[in-house]
């Protein structure tokens, strides 16, 4: 299992560059950051300053979209940094949450998103596309960059099972991991893919301590940023065709300010239960987060991506790396699968895809 960091990017750019080396130096592979240029420092000078300082950690935006980025602009942005790294960036895109509702916005398609991640291939390989009616090609970009796909609802994630390099999934809930993984197989298997060769990311903030009471509160915040997108699924589906592990939750919740969207102590998580931030982030003490890791490990899980949002954050890195890092390398946990140019060779076990449970019927009118 590959392990990675989230910046929110609210903090000093120089503390954060601190911390993707300390992150690589800890046994972390990936580096990604929020996509949310209104609320937070823009992201791609902040992946240049971690491609700078590292020496083989992997980076990309978590996630960006199709439509406050124009597509060929994020393909030049992505092919430069790749070059600039030796071909260490990664792309992870989704419809679009907060840099598109801070500005009264909706998040896009998924067939825009689709669209865009077929330009965004053709572009980053240096091959001709017609966009917006005009033959466009980035003659210098030769690289293949792995596209990692953010999804909640059935259709965004059988589209991801059909395209995606991987799979972005923001819960360490492995009922609802387990979930998701049927409507990934259907779309790859749809596409005539192996789901086997499609990386799965389970990405959530950790606290590791003893005192539960405290740890919750540090990642209450994660379960409401969830919200708005578990809000979106519930206007689009109907209940039947959605787990109530992932809707019921939602039912008390009065309303969302993205002032606070990320935040620890944030007044959005107010409605959040002790028992939804136990299924939706991981903390206790070290051999719980062993626990929960490799149950999330033998579902298909091929990394874990720590949003290092919370607080501590060197603390965090430090045990990781020094506690629980390790305990997944050594032999019989398997290494972690890295996205490289192409995908192959999964490590994980793939039955753990042919028992997820079957997805139930998808609307075809929903969008997401």
């Amino acid at each position: 299992m590959d392990f990675a960091i989230t910046f929110k990017s609210d903090m000093s750019l120089p503390h954060m560059v601190a911390l993707a080396k300390q992150a690589e130096r800890n046994g972390f592979t990936y580096a990604w950051s929020f996509d949310s240029h209104i609320l937070w420092h823009e992201v791609y000078p902040i992946l240049t300053l971690v491609a700078a300082n590292t020496k083989k950690m992997k980076f990309g935006p978590l996630v960006t979209n199709p439509v406050v980025r124009d597509p060929t602009v994020t393909a030049s942005v992505l092919a430069t940094l790749d070059e600039l790294s030796g071909g260490r960036a990664q792309l992870g895109i989704g419809r679009g949450d907060s840099s598109r509702r801070v500005m009264g916005k909706k998040p896009t398609t998924v067939e825009n998103m689709l669209e865009t991640i077929r330009l965004f291939r053709a572009l980053t390989s240096g091959q001709q596309v017609e966009y917006e009616g005009h033959p466009i090609q980035m003659g210098w970009a030769k690289g293949r960059i792995p596209v990692w796909v953010a999804g909640y609802g059935p259709k965004a994630l059988s589209a991801a099972g059909e395209v995606a390099d991987g799979v972005i999934l923001q819960f360490a809930d492995p009922h609802l991991i387990k979930w998701c993984m049927g409507f990934i197989r259907e779309g790859a298997e749809r596409a005539g893919r192996d789901p086997s060769h499609i990386q799965v990311m389970s990405a959530a903030p950790v606290w590791v301590a003893s005192n539960l009471a405290q740890a919750r509160e540090h990642v209450r915040w994660f379960p409401a940023l969830v919200s708005n997108h578990v809000v979106d699924l519930v206007s689009r589906y109907d209940q039947s065709q959605l787990p109530p592990e992932l809707t019921a939750y939602v039912r008390n919740r009065s309303g969302y300010n993205y002032l606070h969207h990320a935040e620890v102590g944030s007044s959005n998580a107010q409605f959040v239960s002790d028992e939804i931030v136990d299924r939706y982030c991981i903390v206790g003490p070290v051999k719980e987060h062993i626990r929960r890791l490799a149950e999330l490990q033998a579902l298909g899980v091929t990394q874990f991506n720590i949003y290092l949002m919370s607080g501590e954050e060197e603390k965090t890195l430090e045990v990781y790396g020094d506690k629980i890092i390790p305990h997944f390398r050594r032999p019989g946990h398997g290494a972690g699968r890295s996205a490289g140019r192409q995908v192959r060779g999964a490590h994980h076990i793939d039955g753990a895809w042919r028992k997820s449970p079957r997805a139930p019927r998808r609307n075809r009118s929903a969008s997401r």
